[in-house]
């Protein structure tokens, strides 16, 4: 692990890029690397089977152990999850790789089994996710509301 990791940045990293994308961070379920992965994956795995349209509170449903995902349950899953995966490669960049380049985001995506169909095309219509300078940043929330929750 690198000298500049200190126990606890995943997860302030996480919760800090998620807020400034104005959505809601359950307790617990993306506080460290490992359980951010396997959390995410577990909501991509449902999306698969209820399709990129889905709600939040239609992910819950149709999953066990992500009942804290209620506070965002009338997001669009596809958003949410799009949201939660890129706010995972900027805190692992940002704590356990001090600082790595965005880019890393695309080696990260496949070696954590994290890529879903258009995710290259979601990340390009939606910068603001892994920009922390983006003045867009606060307006993603209104995307996951309002939006046809189709990210490819």
């Amino acid at each position: 692990m690198s000298q500049c990791y200190k126990p606890g940045d995943f997860k302030t990293y996480f919760n800090e890029n998620m807020k400034d994308l104005g959505l809601p961070v359950p307790q617990t379920l993306f506080d460290n690397l490992n359980a951010a992965v396997a959390n995410a994956g577990l909501v991509l795995d449902a999306l698969e089977t209820l399709g990129t349209g889905a709600t939040m509170a239609e992910v819950i449903k149709a999953t066990t152990g992500l009942e804290k995902l209620k506070v965002a349950a009338s997001l669009g899953a596809s958003f949410y999850v799009g949201a939660v995966i890129g706010s995972i490669a900027v805190a692992s960049g940002r704590s356990v790789g001090c600082g790595n380049r965005v880019s890393d985001m695309f080696v990260f995506l496949q070696q954590n089994n994290l890529a879903f169909d258009g995710w290259n095309s979601f990340y390009a219509r939606n910068p603001e996710i892994l920009d922390k300078s983006s003045r867009f940043r606060v307006a993603y929330r209104s995307k996951a509301l309002v939006g046809s929750g189709v990210y490819a």
